[in-house]
């Protein structure tokens, strides 16, 4: 597979990773403005909410980075690609609320977690498609369409 191939995933990524840096940029600045010093992980509630919004959204950076690639490399990327970009959106929105208060996290949250299921569903039917042209010599596109 050439890098053409899955550009749309790789430039994805990237912004995932860039996304990640700025969300813990916010939390140094975060522990200067409420002199919070490590290792201490609580402070002011405007700390805390920095601070968890930033450790919510790496937990899940691992699942969205196999879903967005599993996706992408077995459905499609171009569908893929698009989803990750309103994940990495969603998650945006979702730090930004929480930043301000708990309650503001909720619709990006459910937002995000959507995006991350049509993710999980596309990767489990490509997979599953290509499981079954490749082992079962059984095209099922090709059987159903």
């Amino acid at each position: 597979m050439s890098g053409d191939a899955v550009v749309g995933l790789a430039a994805v990524t990237v912004l995932g990773v860039l996304q990640q840096a700025y969300f813990s940029l916010q939390v140094i600045y975060a522990r200067r403005k409420f002199s919070v010093s490590p290792p201490a992980t609580s402070g002011p509630p405007q700390f805390d909410r920095i601070f968890r919004a930033q450790a919510n959204c790496s937990e899940y950076f691992p699942i969205f980075l196999c879903v967005l690639w599993t996706s992408g490399v077995f459905f499609s990327q171009g569908v893929s690609s698009v989803c990750g970009l309103l994940y990495l959106y969603g998650r945006l929105r979702y730090f930004r609320g929480y930043s301000q208060s708990s309650q503001q996290r909720l619709a990006p949250l459910y937002f995000s977690a959507r995006v991350l299921w049509v993710l999980v569903g596309s990767s489990v039917l490509g997979v599953f498609l290509s499981f079954c042209r490749v082992y079962l010599e059984l095209d099922l596109l090709h059987v159903l369409g």
